[in-house]
């Protein structure tokens, strides 16, 4: 069964209101918790591809990227879950795993199992709630995962 139904959540996959680049957000983590998501990108064998600016090069540790210079060019990874959906990993603080999705990749049924999947994958390793907010909107998170349930659930009313 769908952690979400497609028909009840639809309106917070608007790219025109909520913005096409919703913030997801795994507060409370260490570089611990970065290295538990490259590692389970890398169990996974989800597709990815680190870059430090135009560079792609292969993907460091998490405490190798974390160490960077203050002034230095923020890396990202991209991770694609399946081979339509692309989620941005952008390393600006090592207290919080944070990621890009693209709305207008997230259009159905299918691609919202997609999504849910992939934030229950990452929160049950980190044993945390993976929040997703609104772009822009950071502390209004619209779904998340929930550890205690174990499933994707609304945390706003549609």
């Amino acid at each position: 069964m769908a952690d979400l139904l497609w028909d009840d959540v639809s309106a917070f996959f608007d790219p025109d209101s909520m913005g096409s680049l919703p913030d997801v957000r795994v507060p409370d983590v260490s570089v611990e918790g970065w290295q538990a998501v490259l590692d389970l990108v890398a169990e996974k064998g989800w597709k990815c591809q680190y870059s430090e600016g135009e560079t792609v090069l292969p993907v460091p540790r998490a405490e190798v990227v974390l160490s960077r210079p203050v002034d230095a060019e923020c890396p990202n990874l991209r991770v694609w879950p399946t081979a339509d959906v692309l989620a941005i990993f952008r390393f600006l603080d090592d207290e919080v795993v944070g990621f890009d999705v693209d709305l207008r990749e997230l259009q159905g049924q299918e691609r919202l199992d997609v999504l849910c999947g992939f934030l229950g994958e990452i929160g049950r390793r980190l044993g945390r709630p993976v929040l997703m907010e609104g772009e822009g909107a950071y502390g209004h998170p619209i779904l998340g995962f929930d550890v205690e349930s174990d499933r994707v659930v609304l945390l706003m009313e549609p």
